[in-house]
């Protein structure tokens, strides 16, 4: 029972810090992404398919662009999920361990696998940033540049859900 709600806890508390280190403060606006005045999101992209006149060669490579990176970001998550199953574990808050009947727990934790475990989770991280980011550049460069301008009005112009990064 008390590992149970120590791992709620756990939980609870690092969401609550990855929230305040996104959130602005009062009174600031929210961070700008770096690249979002570079690149196009799918979704723009594809809502814009008419005005933008794409060429049915462009619409093709942006879909297929968007499939294989889907299918690809899939498989990230389920390794960061697997990842981060390890680290519980290596922290002793996964399942707990039982032998001869008697539960085990460690009261200390072996900094060497839990960096290593880090290490893993951040290797999996950059991958999908990564694959993101290439599938950014897939679009861009798949538009011709009046297009290119054409999205940057829309993108400029509509309105952007709270923390969304484009």
């Amino acid at each position: 029972m008390k590992r149970q709600l120590f791992s709620v806890l756990l939980a609870a508390a690092t969401l609550a810090t990855q929230a305040r280190a996104q959130a602005p403060a009062p009174g600031q606006r929210p961070a700008e992404d770096p690249f979002a005045r570079f690149f196009f999101p799918p979704e723009l992209v594809l809502q814009h398919v008419q005005e933008l006149k794409l060429a049915p060669e462009q619409r093709t490579l942006i879909v297929n662009a968007v499939k294989e990176a889907q299918g690809e970001l899939f498989d990230l998550q389920l390794q960061m999920a697997d990842r981060t199953q390890e680290l519980m574990k290596t922290l002793g808050l996964g399942p707990l361990l039982q032998v001869d009947g008697k539960l085990l727990s460690s009261e200390r934790v072996e900094e060497a696998a839990v960096l290593a475990q880090v290490d893993k989770i951040l290797a999996v991280e950059r991958d999908i940033k990564r694959r993101q980011l290439q599938l950014l550049i897939r679009i861009r460069n798949a538009l011709t540049r009046e297009q290119q301008e054409q999205l940057a009005r829309y993108r400029d112009t509509a309105p952007r859900p709270e923390g969304a990064p484009f």
